[in-house]
């Protein structure tokens, strides 16, 4: 994965880290979450699903810092329902920074947290490399003709299927397609992996653009997992901030 740069230079920011990782950071308080965060997070059944939770939660706060030039302290989260209009669930927002949009994300045992400044859109998905398989008629609902007919041409389809799947997912987070009608979102046109691998490495980011947007393809073999970012900024791809870089801002 590429070494973190300057991040306020770009107009988009992502990080995709362990869960477990980012929970041992020195930044990642568990202090940090809202009462509404903590009551969601303590109904989880699985420990690991709760550990999930928190910890894209809390790097959605530190994604947000790195673009913002604060520590994740300073950054209040909340969610709303777009569908009932309630507050606790549905799309994270900065109420703090309402020109500043973020986008998080969590598959077990890996997150993923995006932010844009200037009032743009963000979306951000991650699915574990290794999750098989998709029935038929998952691959009819979330499938355009073209894709369908694309992604049987491959020798490796259930893989090409998640690529396009996270990628609709990151769409359907930064505004652009509805989870009902995925179908009906063609990205055929866009390539499904690099021409080139050096040295077989199966770890690469590719980047595209789909109308407006930007799009960010990521294969983290360290993780074991696939990730895509959409944004209406060209996305500057960070590493989890060092402990002792984010003690000293928090």
């Amino acid at each position: 994965m590429p070494s973190s740069t300057d991040s306020r230079a770009a107009a988009a920011v992502a990080v995709v880290a362990g869960t477990d990782e980012v929970l041992a950071h020195r930044a990642a308080d568990e202090r940090l979450l809202s009462p509404v965060e903590r009551v969601r997070a303590a109904r989880f059944r699985r420990d690991s699903a709760r550990r999930d939770f928190v910890a894209a939660h809390l790097l959605a706060r530190i994604c947000a810092g790195l673009l913002l030039d604060v520590g994740p302290s300073a950054v209040a989260l909340a969610q709303r329902c777009g569908d009932c209009g309630q507050d606790g669930h549905g799309k994270p927002y900065l109420p703090e920074h309402p020109a500043t949009t973020v986008s998080m994300a969590h598959t077990p045992g890996v997150v993923a947290a995006a932010t844009a400044t200037g009032g743009g859109t963000v979306g951000i998905d991650v699915e574990l490399a290794a999750r098989r398989p998709a029935g038929p008629d998952l691959l009819a609902r979330a499938l355009s003709g073209n894709e369908l007919r694309q992604i049987g041409r491959q020798d490796d389809p259930q893989a090409m299927f998640l690529r396009q799947w996270v990628r609709k997912e990151a769409m359907v987070k930064a505004g652009r397609a509805d989870l009902g009608a995925l179908h009906e979102l063609d990205l055929s046109g866009m390539r499904l992996g690099p021409r080139r691998r050096s040295g077989g490495d199966a770890t690469w980011v590719q980047r595209g653009r789909f109308e407006a947007l930007h799009v960010l393809d990521l294969a983290d073999e360290r993780l074991g997992a696939l990730v895509s970012v959409v944004s209406s900024a060209p996305v500057h791809l960070s590493v989890l901030p060092s402990p002792a870089g984010a003690a000293h801002s928090m």
